[in-house]
């Protein structure tokens, strides 16, 4: 059995779906700087040491997960997989070695990336995006429970084996305005699990004022990430929306470094 090692540098929220209960979606890099999405992952069930945090290197047996076309997906090979933490990449001097595994292919132009996407002989469906200028970040309001499809696929799994406590759904969705460098506008949703748990921090310290928690979020990615910090976007697509929407990415991760200031020598 041949391992396979990634560079964790996604974790989405997770989602209830009527398969597998609570999920979340990891992706992040092979040592050859390819992209690799791993999903399923019942995440919060797996033992401590198999619950890996960003920028961990990871090992485990992945497959090609046959139900999903796009080419960068996989799967454990099964749900009982072992995925063994095997190294850390810190942020010693700037993000260095996070940056030679990360930024090895950096898309400007999104029209370009969501061709490349559409195109079925290439199926982009995974990339490091770099704005040109962020125009703004900020909340719309969502459902604030799961739908009664989740609610009963929950209920009927909790019947068979022991209940743990699902997550709660956060109740906006947090969006950034930007630029691409050809002058192309565009609003992306972000769907990173730091972003929510940012947003549930924030309204524990606020005594459930939402506004203000999601004050305290504009702050951090748009006063600190966008303004201060040299920011590229992890960018995704769903598989159910990657050949039928305008635009199929969402943003599912930020790499956030701070800008190099050039000298000059003379």
């Amino acid at each position: 059995m041949a391992l396979t090692k990634v560079l964790i540098t996604v974790k989405t929220c997770p989602t209830i779906s009527s398969k597998y209960d609570e999920l979340v979606c990891t992706a992040g890099f092979r040592e050859d700087g390819t992209w690799v999405r791993i999903y399923p992952v019942p995440f919060r069930k797996k033992a401590y040491t198999e619950q890996y945090k960003k920028y961990d290197w990871i090992e485990l047996d992945l497959v090609k997960n046959k139900s999903d076309f796009r080419p960068e997906s996989y799967r454990p090979s099964t749900l009982d997989t072992e995925i063994n933490v095997v190294g850390h990449i810190d942020t010693q001097k700037n993000w260095l070695k996070r940056k030679k595994v990360c930024l090895g292919k950096i898309y400007y132009n999104l029209s370009e990336l969501i061709a490349e996407a559409k195109d079925k002989n290439i199926g982009t469906s995974l990339a490091v995006f770099k704005p040109t200028e962020i125009l703004d970040f900020y909340a719309e309001s969502v459902e604030r429970e799961w739908n009664s499809k989740q609610k009963a696929a929950l209920a009927q799994q909790n019947l068979f084996e022991t209940k743990f406590e699902v997550v709660k759904k956060i109740p906006y969705k947090f969006k950034f305005r930007f630029k691409d460098n050809q002058g192309k506008e565009s609003n992306m949703m972000i769907e990173d699990w730091e972003t929510g748990q940012l947003f549930w921090n924030c309204l524990a310290r606020h005594e459930g004022n939402e506004q203000k928690a999601i004050e305290d979020v504009r702050k951090k990615y748009f006063d600190d990430f966008a303004k201060t910090k040299d920011l590229h976007f992890f960018l995704g697509t769903t598989q159910k929306n990657h050949y039928v929407s305008h635009n199929p990415f969402m943003i599912i991760g930020s790499f956030h470094p701070k800008i190099e200031v050039q000298t000059s020598l003379f």
